[in-house]
């Protein structure tokens, strides 16, 4: 895999290099990632990035022996971005390394790659995708792993989002006075990435955002935490619907592989607000499925919300607070965490931990027990 990495990046490097006269070097900056580019010709830039983690679990909140022991590499990530030809005209790409960010566990084979897509820009307000990206869902999962404030996503997320899938996206924004609206759109395979397999059914998926008093800085509106200190208040409030028929997923685009398919009809609203180092993310979730069990396969069917808040002094220290809670049939599961971040280059370098009681409801049963984590992301 090294090999073939190293030769689609020098080839890259020099059919961009064999465009341009020999004495008209290429720009190269470190500023973020490391780029190369020659005036509107071409662009690439390179990052990596990497999550190291050491977490437990104990029996339970009475017995406090350890139970299990999580110490791996979770994510190891290598990304490429830029445009060819024209600034209109731009690519990303995402490679993972990690069985866990491969989804190894989930049908049993490799999913290196995570993005693979091709951007056309009309014009600053529009333009469209075409390829393999995440899809318009909820806002903790559209944020990248890498601007997470804890070292996971919630267990809201991790059982209703929608993921990513391969089709046709298209983004547009439209300024009213101060206020923001983007509008974006998606229509996906519904099977989730590097499916190979087809069938008769689509994913639709729409999503609208307002901003009322204006954009955050620097994108904050999807990065977590109020790193930029906004100086006035900044809120998005979204709604996103979504339905996948007939797909073949447990969870839509995620989740283990049916022998029948489903129809899954999801809706999630979300907010995020920011001002003066306070942070508040507030998601709510609710799926219908057309069954709840396939076999022995159960279906994610029911609601869920997560709320996080965080202050985040000047000196980059962050405390948080998550509550989240799932509720399936006959089943309920809860957590809260308690968090601190020290951000040494903002989300770029950063150490992470928590400390949290998780709470597991079937039917009479009612288990609890503390789960720790301690989390260095380091990138460029």
């Amino acid at each position: 895999m090294k090999y073939i990495l190293t030769a689609f990046f020098m080839t890259l490097v020099f059919a961009c290099l064999a465009q341009v006269e020999s004495d008209e070097r290429p720009l190269i900056s470190v500023s973020k990632g490391l780029s190369f580019s020659q005036d509107s010709l071409f662009m690439l830039n390179m990052r990596f990035r990497m999550q190291n983690r050491i977490g437990l679990r104990t029996n339970s909140t009475s017995d406090l022996s350890i139970n299990d022991i999580e110490a791996r590499v979770r994510r190891l990530r290598l990304r490429f971005d830029g445009f060819v030809g024209s600034p209109k005209l731009q690519y990303y790409i995402q490679l993972a390394f990690t069985r866990a960010d491969q989804d190894f566990d989930n049908g049993g084979e490799a999913k290196i790659i995570r993005d693979a897509i091709v951007y056309y820009q009309f014009n600053p307000s529009f333009y469209i995708g075409f390829g393999q990206s995440k899809l318009p869902g909820n806002r903790q999962r559209v944020n990248s792993s890498g601007n997470l404030q804890f070292a996971d996503r919630s267990i809201a997320n991790a059982t209703f989002t929608i993921d990513r899938d391969f089709g046709l996206f298209a983004y547009h924004t439209t300024t009213l006075g101060e206020s923001v609206i983007n509008t974006k759109a998606a229509i996906s395979t519904g099977e989730g990435r590097n499916i190979t397999r087809t069938d008769n059914g689509f994913s639709y998926t729409f999503r609208s955002e307002w901003l009322p008093f204006g954009e955050f800085k620097n994108g904050g509106d999807y990065s977590e935490g109020d790193l930029e200190f906004e100086a006035t208040p900044k809120l998005s409030l979204a709604l996103t619907y979504n339905h996948n028929d007939r797909t073949r997923m447990s969870g839509g685009q995620l989740g283990e592989m049916l022998p029948l398919p489903v129809d899954l009809t999801t809706w999630i609203a979300d907010a995020a607000f920011k001002w003066q180092g306070n942070a508040l993310l507030l998601e709510w979730f609710r799926r219908n499925s057309s069954t709840d069990r396939i076999g022995n396969i159960l279906i994610p069917n029911g609601s869920a919300y997560n709320i996080q808040y965080s202050f985040t002094t000047r000196k980059f220290w962050e405390f948080s607070l998550r509550n989240a809670q799932v509720n399936l049939p006959n089943t309920q599961r809860n957590e809260v965490l308690l968090g601190s971040a020290r951000y040494i280059n903002k989300h770029r370098i950063k150490l992470q931990s928590h400390l949290g009681l998780q709470r597991n409801q079937s039917g009479g049963s009612v288990n609890k027990w503390l789960v720790g984590m301690f989390q260095i992301e380091f990138g460029i």
